[in-house]
């Protein structure tokens, strides 16, 4: 965890982006989070699980949409991109996105602009984007669940977080961790665990 904490620390300053990938649950939000607060950008940290938005308002979400353009579009929307402008949007799960959303991501990375569904003039935006996957980059290319420009667009820096199950020197430091977020949160003044703990 220290090498990636060195490598977060390099990457973060610069302006490219960065491709992260582990499995669920390993911290590639908090890996993500970490780049944008260390980047110096002023603008928000955005993070958007492509694979919990419903895929046929992806789109909207993402790019915005123009009052009129779709039933129900009342009003004009902001999309995820557009609110992310000066700052850094974290695309979660991007190897759940359809191909066409994938194409049109990819625009808007090349360009840096952005059209709103519906819309007729484009939005010049200056986002940071980030992207993660739980699959290997090799294995979502392989099973066409990601577009391979768009993920070599996005990889400019690889960022692997491992498993705990393969990095278990670090247990003592997160048990300590999570011992004194535990006592600051219940008032409690624990100061160890039992030494039977498995």
């Amino acid at each position: 965890m220290r090498r990636i904490m060195e490598a977060i620390e390099r990457v973060a300053p610069a302006r490219v982006s960065v491709f992260i990938t582990g499995e669920t649950g390993t911290g590639k939000e908090v890996a993500a989070k970490a780049i944008h607060d260390r980047s110096g950008r002023a603008g928000p940290f955005i993070p958007v699980n492509c694979a919990a938005i419903i895929e046929t308002l992806l789109e909207s979400e993402l790019f915005g949409h123009q009052k009129g353009s779709f039933t129900g579009a009342d009003r004009r929307h902001q999309g995820l991109i557009e609110r992310a402008n000066g700052g850094t949007l974290f695309l979660d799960e991007i190897s759940e996105m359809r191909s066409e959303a994938q194409a049109k991501l990819l625009r808007v990375i090349e360009e840096r602009r952005v059209l709103p569904v519906g819309g007729t003039s484009e939005i010049q935006i200056d986002v940071r984007f980030l992207a993660a996957s739980n699959r290997t980059p090799k294995q979502a290319i392989s099973e066409e669940r990601l577009r391979a420009d768009l993920f070599y667009r996005l990889n400019t820096c690889t960022i692997h977080l491992p498993p705990l199950r393969d990095r278990l020197e670090d247990l003592p430091m997160l048990i300590d961790h999570f011992i004194q977020q535990a006592n600051h949160d219940y008032q409690r003044e624990v100061d160890s665990i039992d030494p039977e703990f498995p």
